[in-house]
């Protein structure tokens, strides 16, 4: 054994080695005398006979010395309540796509007979690479001191993954460490309450398994989907998500990194014994003595010191009394690993019984004298005397043509001769505060005369281009009083996220209103569910249209401008007045300047752009000008 991962109600959760198979295996033991003990060996005797790679297998069930054990797989992962408390909850695609896995492996399960009777979302792991292990069956709730489970609960518990996996929110029967789901006059709120944009199929699905069973056996309601045996849900599920390549890449994605630590291996060890003293003979390694050393009297050992007796040096060299040996005294030593061949050995190391010899003395140097001696001085060189007097050859201060001595008097400031370069510095500078002053001289003029201070006039260029304008061209006013609506008259119930219409003219580009996403494309052939689907928007009034604007996510789509002033009650027919293919803003203006007079216009949608979780189209405002 080498992780103890949890320890509560009696029971100890192992992670463990196998060194038989050189395997990790997961161990869970309990009291041998404990009232589970011989429900967990029976139901890990019946989880045995399923065999089925989604199911972390039983190893081994066993009851000696007192104790209850059983030996399953290890499985590397997080489990699926870890992942929607940090992650929050997953796509539908992505939920679905999880939920029917699970729902395979529980029909394989309830084909030899087995239920699991506790599955929960802590019981579903999900590795690095998007695949699912199904832990615990029938183990987990014997565990748990449950009876064996049935097919039925089963079922209830494949509802409530997949509403944990929509919502993050748990309502199923078993449980789990997962918040519970809300719940309104005593029943639970279905996946479409508790978080938008999930699908009716999905919606309805979980309703149905929601339903009471009759006689234990789930039936089949109205024109719901087919929920009475786990196959039957994984295959409902699948439906929905259509094709499933990529999926399980896609459900990777999602997983955040886990961290996975690499196999340690540590020996086996033994319950500690009591210390004999009789083996402690841990070899020495004292360090030379240079000469005999003479204690005056014993000194004795400190009260509970385990190190072993130093060996004693007399001053004779025969022991002829007690009286004459004298003992050192108690040093500390240091324990030197790694000695011998196999470097297992201890060995410890004394320090010396006497003083190493002092260190030589330090040569004094040779004492440096502060000043150099005068004789080694070094002459100052010789100059010729200045000459205060300018003269005309010679370079001031001194004067190398003339030897004249210095002038007894000094010059005067007409006679000494200027520095270099000042005057032009000086001119420079006046040059620069006369070309400031004309310049500010001229801005001003050009202000005065109304000119900008280039001297330009806003009108220079009507003179030779006199049909040129800068007033700008006035846009169409934007028409207020727009309400939205959704369009999809090819539904059962017309219903396209009635909820988010007014996010389309609040002006508020942050909010959204979005279609229901759709597994397949929008066409007239299947597989597509419909060919266009849209948003109608009545303008109170007829009145004139120029232009409308339409600010969408980006993605690919393809939407057409209908108008009438009637409201519409089924599907446009004709050809559009505008079409806009593309993604962000797009405009469809009707052809002609004067434009279209109306009270309802059809947003038509043929085709949604690609999302996630399939195709869906994002408006976030729509814009109307016109008169």
């Amino acid at each position: 054994m080498i992780d103890l991962l949890s320890e509560s109600g009696g029971g100890r959760f192992w992670r463990a080695h196998d060194n038989v198979l050189e395997r990790f295996v997961a161990l869970h033991v309990i009291g041998e005398d404990d009232p589970r003990a011989p429900g967990l060996v029976e139901a890990a005797r019946t989880s045995a006979g399923v065999l089925d790679a989604r199911i972390l297998r039983v190893l081994d069930a066993e009851r000696e010395d007192g104790r209850c054990f059983v030996v399953n797989e290890w499985g590397t992962g997080i489990s699926l309540d870890i992942l929607v408390t940090h992650q929050g909850p997953l796509s539908p695609r992505r939920a679905a796509w999880l939920v029917a896995d699970v729902a395979g492996a529980i029909a394989r399960a309830h084909h030899a007979g087995v239920s699991h009777g506790r599955l929960n979302p802590e019981n579903v792991l999900i590795d690095r690479h998007g695949s699912l292990r199904v832990i615990g069956l029938c183990v987990d709730a014997a565990l748990h001191g449950l009876p064996p489970g049935s097919e039925q609960a089963d079922l209830e518990d494949l509802g409530g993954l997949l509403y944990c996996a929509l919502t993050g929110v748990w309502p199923g029967p078993s449980g789990s460490i997962v918040p519970a789901a809300p719940r309104e006059h005593g029943a639970f709120l279905s996946p479409r309450q508790v978080r938008a944009g999930v699908p009716k199929s999905l919606d309805l699905l979980w309703r149905e398994l929601d339903r009471p069973a009759a006689s234990g056996h789930r039936r089949r309601l109205g024109a719901g989907p087919d929920v009475s045996s786990a196959g039957r849900i994984a295959a409902e599920l699948l439906a929905f998500v259509g094709d499933p390549s990529g999926m399980q890449e896609s459900l990777a994605s999602a997983i955040p990194p886990i961290n996975e630590l690499r196999p340690v291996w540590l020996p086996a060890l033994n319950d500690p014994l009591p210390h004999d003293s009789s083996h402690d003979d841990i070899p020495m390694v004292d360090a030379p003595l240079l000469e005999p050393v003479i204690v005056p009297a014993p000194v004795e050992d400190e009260p509970g010191s385990d190190d072993p007796p130093i060996p004693t040096v007399s001053s004779v060299s025969s022991v002829s009394s007690v009286s004459s040996v004298t003992e050192l005294p108690t040093e500390e030593g240091i324990p030197v690993f790694g000695v011998g061949e196999s470097g297992d050995d201890v060995q410890w190391l004394r320090t010396r019984s006497t003083p190493p010899p002092p260190p030589p003395p330090f040569e004094d140097l040779p004492e440096r004298p502060l000043f150099a001696p005068e004789g080694h001085r070094r002459p100052p060189p010789e100059l010729p005397p200045p000459d205060l007097r300018a003269s005309g050859t010679g370079f001031w201060p001194w004067d190398t043509e003339t030897g004249d001595g210095p002038s007894d008097t000094a010059p005067t400031p007409d006679e000494a001769e200027p520095v270099p370069g000042r005057s032009w510095l000086r001119l420079a500078m006046v040059v620069g505060v006369a070309l400031l002053l004309l310049v500010a001289v001229a801005i001003a003029f050009n202000l005065g005369r109304g000119r900008d201070p280039l001297g330009g006039s806003d009108h220079d260029g009507d003179d030779a281009n006199p049909t040129s304008s800068t007033t700008p061209v006035a846009q169409p006013r934007v028409l207020a009083g727009v309400t939205p609506g959704a369009f999809d008259p090819l539904s059962d119930d017309g219903v396209e996220n009635d909820d988010a219409l007014a996010n389309v003219v609040d002006g508020d580009p942050e909010t959204t209103w979005s279609t229901s996403t759709y597994t397949a494309q929008l066409g007239p052939e299947p597989p597509a569910l419909k060919p266009a689907v849209g948003l109608v928007l009545d303008l109170g009034e007829v009145r004139t249209v120029t232009s409308v604007e339409v600010a969408t996510a980006d993605g690919t789509s393809t939407v057409g401008l209908f108008a009438s002033t009637e409201e519409p009650t089924a599907a446009p027919t004709g050809d559009p007045l505008a079409t806009a293919t593309g993604g962000g803003d797009l405009r469809l203006a009707p052809s002609g300047d004067a434009g279209v007079r109306a009270r309802y216009l059809v947003l038509w949608w043929t085709v949604l752009p690609t999302v996630d979780d399939g195709f869906r189209a994002d408006v976030s405002e729509v814009v109307v000008r016109g008169e």
